[in-house]
């Protein structure tokens, strides 16, 4: 009986053993796994957490990154989408109901009418009147010099000459006729659009050819930026551009815009001595002509630059962060420097190296995340 209890108690003194050493070695390698995703400045951000919002990551690499041309554009109308309405006659501009900057106007709508009753020159009526008796001459004179020169009587010139006589008083009346009316000659829009400049004030007396409204289209827009002369020789190499509205931050690139660079200048004066660069961009919301947007043209390069997406960086205290995702929920706040921005992505001279993960989207929500000081120690590691 002796002997049985001793072989038992030694059976049970090697298992406790063998289980004392499991539990060290598993507590070795759980300590183990913890250091490789700890970090003093980490952040959980769970599952559950990331798809209730706009948030994604991306793998930092390598990619072409040439010089920024950073700079301040106007938006400008392109010349084929506007239109000046003149006065065709002197006298008074009466404008028609609701003609005002930003009215929807159809192509051959009455925008006003020109009243020339009241002036000594250039009368409108008179001018009417003048336009109808010259038409009837001309028309009487051509009937009876065709009768004449089916008898050989009048020469077949001078039959030509009143045939245009009749044909230039003829266009002149009927011009008169159809944009005349009780005294007062109507001036429509040449194209359908939107009135975008209103030069003159309603009841103010114009002069003939003066302009009195601009009708535009906006389906072409111009993109006007002056480059100091140093950056003359990079404009040969233009690839590309981003445009970023003042009012809403929004960024838009050439490409999205459908646009091309139209020029750029290849001389100076003194007057001027920037060098004006044009670009050509279909109409979008929050382009509005005469406005100001921050540009960033990109040039051709062979150089590879780490780049991440703008939205990535958050700041503190002039400090830049990007989040470096370590597991799929937790992400270590790492300092970075950066560079030059295109407006969409930034250089990163210092803080990532190509083949991690940052956080691309959100990244200002896991910023908050983290300053909740909902901080796991141990969520990184997946038991």
């Amino acid at each position: 009986m002796k002997k049985y209890y001793i072989v038992i108690t030694v059976f049970i003194a090697i298992i406790t053993s063998g289980c004392r050493h499991n539990h060290d070695h598993e507590g070795h390698d759980h300590d183990h796994d913890d250091a490789a995703v700890i970090s003093s400045n980490g952040v959980t951000f769970t599952k559950e957490q990331q798809a209730k919002i706009d948030f994604a990551t991306e793998e930092v690499r390598y990619e072409p990154f040439g010089q920024v041309i950073r700079t301040t554009a106007q938006i400008q109308p392109s010349q084929g989408d506007e239109r000046i309405v003149s006065a065709k006659a002197s006298g008074t501009a009466f404008f028609n109901v609701n003609i005002t900057e930003g009215k929807v106007v159809n192509a051959g709508q009455t925008l006003f009418t020109i009243d020339g009753s009241a002036t000594a020159d250039n009368n409108l009526a008179v001018r009417y009147a003048e336009a109808e008796s010259e038409y009837n001459r001309a028309k009487t004179e051509y009937e009876r010099k065709a009768e004449l020169a089916k008898d050989n009587i009048v020469s077949q010139s001078d039959l030509l000459q009143a045939k245009t006589d009749f044909a230039n008083a003829e266009a002149n009346y009927n011009n008169l006729k159809r944009n005349f009316s009780a005294g007062r000659q109507s001036i429509s829009s040449p194209i359908g659009g939107f009135v975008t400049r209103v030069l003159v004030q309603n009841g103010q007396f114009v002069e003939a050819g003066q302009p009195v409204l601009v009708v535009s289209q906006n389906r072409d827009l111009l993109v006007r930026a002056e480059l100091q002369p140093r950056f003359f020789d990079l404009l040969s190499n233009i690839t590309s551009a981003n445009i970023r509205t003042l009012n809403n931050n929004r960024v838009y690139s050439l490409e999205e815009l459908g646009g091309r660079v139209l020029s750029y200048g290849k001389s100076t004066d003194i007057n001027n001595p920037l060098i004006p660069v044009v670009f050509q961009v279909n109409s979008k919301t929050g382009l509005l002509p005469g406005s100001f947007v921050e540009m960033f043209i990109k040039t051709q390069t062979n150089a590879q630059a780490i780049t991440v997406p703008n939205e990535a960086i958050v700041e503190e205290m002039s400090n830049f962060f990007v989040f470096v995702q370590l597991t799929p929920e937790f992400f270590e706040k790492r300092p970075v420097k950066t560079g030059v921005t295109d407006g969409i992505r930034i250089e990163i001279t210092e803080g990532v190296t190509a083949g991690e993960h940052v956080v691309s989207k959100g990244a200002i929500l896991v910023k908050l995340a983290q300053a909740s000081g909902a901080l796991d120690a141990h969520a990184g590691h997946v038991h």
